[in-house]
């Protein structure tokens, strides 16, 4: 008779004395006397439950039961096929992990007749060298993404499936996002109702013919007609020149992305000439923000916070009249106390204001790229642990990945409800 005694040493064959000195450095949560009687319990079901699942399969397939030597199971015109599918022809132990553990179960095998001979039976819930589920994937794959490294999630997740994560597990799970990466990159964009587009690059650093070396991942951010948020393309390149802009746009383009209504860029000589090319007609907003940050580089510090103020005073005006009005005032004061602001301000013409010529609630979403930086700020908070990323194109996945994951979330932009209506027929500054 099989005994129904749960044996510890079965199902955690290494305690805490034994396990091997590589793992020593993985620290545990778990007290010496480790045992827990309710996981140990349920892994032992859980096992009976995994093994009844793959037999009552294999018995689908056979079309007969355990020692039946004709079909029990009906077809669809009531008539019992007579000649099974093939014959079983004993058991082999196979390792699974779950949200359980992970444990070791005696899976069937069998012989399946065909028209080119026979061959292996291959179960479809556990397919074949498959040693982890789906859920667990998911796990490991959100922890790191969650903002550590390789080493750190195989020690986050010890407690739970007892050191046999390792970082090359990690590692492995991430590889087999690829697939969905690939297929994001060559998405028809056709369908996409997209209004607005926002522009921005970021710089990171990546192991390139094993040195660190600094990249740049250019983001395309889109804004639906309902006012959502939604990543169109991040790709790494080595800088942000016209040429690498313009290569991503074409992309773009390719896969049917319609012409938008707005473009948002952080003034990059590389991007306006890009968009000057394609879009010339489009009206171009400046990015407020990276435009002061410009202003402060061309003072003496001592001039940051009053500059701050006045650049402030002039932008977050509520009406259209008034920021003309303290514009032309900003540069009369500057041009006289330090005539590089004056100048830096001139440089971006009409590009800097464009806002105004949207309805006052769209101002706030429409005046800088903050909604691309909110995302460089996150992806960079997450890889600080890394340091410098394995490769240029790990960089862009997990770029895509932290959103399509669930890990960063985009809401609707401030003012969406008059998105449809249009910007206001003026002539628009365009800078080649």
């Amino acid at each position: 008779m099989e005994s129904n005694t749960t044996n510890p040493a079965s199902l955690h064959p290494q305690t805490a004395a034994q396990t091997p000195a590589t793992d020593t450095a993985i620290p545990s949560l778990l007290p010496d006397n480790w045992f827990d009687p309710i996981e140990a319990r349920l892994r032992l079901k859980t096992r009976e439950f995994l093994e009844e699942l793959f037999e009552e399969e294999l018995e689908q397939v056979l079309r007969r039961p355990w020692y039946a030597h004709r079909s029990t199971l009906q077809t669809n015109d009531g008539d019992a096929p007579a000649i099974p599918a093939g014959h079983r022809h004993g058991h082999r132990p196979r390792t699974v992990m779950g949200t359980f553990g992970e444990v070791e179960i005696n899976m069937p095998r069998a012989r399946l007749k065909t028209p080119d001979g026979a061959k292996e039976w291959q179960s479809k819930v556990l397919p074949a060298y498959q040693r982890r589920t789906q859920t667990v994937d998911a796990i490991i794959a959100g922890a790191y993404l969650s903002g550590t490294n390789t080493r750190r999630v195989r020690r986050v997740l010890a407690a739970v499936f007892h050191g046999a994560i390792s970082k090359d597990t990690v590692s492995r799970v991430w590889r087999k996002l690829k697939s969905d990466w690939d297929a994001w990159n060559a998405r028809s964009l056709a369908d996409e109702p997209i209004v607005r587009l926002i522009l921005d690059g970021t710089v990171v650093r990546v192991r390139l013919d094993k040195k660190a070396t600094s990249i740049s991942l250019l983001v395309v951010l889109g804004v639906r007609e309902d006012g959502q948020k939604v990543l169109l393309s991040v790709k790494n390149v080595g800088g942000e020149t016209a040429e690498a802009w313009r290569g991503v746009l074409d992309d773009l383009i390719r896969r049917g992305l319609r012409k938008p209504e707005y473009l948002i860029v952080d003034g990059g000589a590389g991007l306006e000439s890009a968009l000057a090319q394609l879009w010339a007609d489009v009206p171009t907003q400046r990015c407020t923000v990276h435009k002061l940050r410009n202003l402060l580089a061309r003072a003496p510090k001592r001039f940051y916070e009053e500059i701050t103020a006045d650049y402030n005073d002039m932008i977050y005006a509520e009406t259209a009249a008034e920021v003309e009005k303290r514009r032309q005032a900003f540069l009369r004061k500057w041009r006289l106390k330090c005539e590089a602001v004056a100048d830096s301000l001139e440089e971006a013409g009409d590009r800097l204001f464009t806002f105004t010529k949207l309805p006052a609630s769209q101002w706030k979403s429409a005046r800088t790229t903050n909604a691309i930086e909110r995302l460089h700020e996150e992806f960079k908070r997450r890889i600080k642990t890394q340091t410098v990323l394995p490769c240029a194109a790990t960089a862009a996945m997990l770029f895509w990945a932290l959103l399509a994951s669930g890990q960063i979330t985009m809401r609707k932009v401030d003012g969406w409800q008059t998105l449809p209506q249009k910007p206001a027929d003026q002539p628009v500054d365009i800078v080649a």
